[in-house]
């Protein structure tokens, strides 16, 4: 009887046996498998605790009139306070949900990027605040009119 295509006229086989190389490699697979130390990697974190002597957080959100700030090193304020356009977005989600609404005033510095101040103004605008105006124009009251007096 001829093993795996062999056959009967005497000759060798001249195929290789490689059942003992596969017996050899995974009796090194299970030792080296052994010998590695288990995975102990661990990140340490403080959890905060709940201080009852503690003042409550103050709410950013004031119910009568609240004013974004953008500053000229396109920092965005709620406020007064520096948030990030995430955090303005949804403290304008939650005023929009508030009875009666709140005024929104929008106040960007005149050196502010155009790009942060345009960002902004599609945040409110996607938020559907409907008490919204611009302060702080007098700032611009003598915009362009140097292009116009020397002509």
């Amino acid at each position: 009887m001829a093993m795996s295509g062999g056959n009967d006229d005497g000759q060798p086989m001249m195929e290789m046996n490689t059942t003992p190389l596969i017996d050899v490699m995974l009796v090194l697979l299970i030792m080296l498998m052994i010998t590695i130390p288990p995975v102990s990697h661990a990140v340490n974190i403080d959890l905060p605790v709940n201080d009852p002597n503690a003042p409550p957080p103050v709410d950013p959100i004031d119910p009568v009139i609240n004013k974004i700030i953008i500053l000229p090193n396109s920092s965005i304020q709620w406020n007064g306070t520096p948030v990030t356009l995430q955090q303005m977005e949804q403290y304008l989600v939650r005023t929009t949900s508030m009875n009666p609404e709140p005024e929104l005033q929008f106040q960007p510095a005149p050196t502010a990027p155009y790009d942060t101040v345009d960002k902004a103004l599609v945040s409110v605008k996607r938020s559907g605040i409907t008490k919204f105006g611009f302060v702080g124009n007098e700032q611009y009251r003598v915009f362009g009119k140097a292009a116009r007096e020397g002509r």
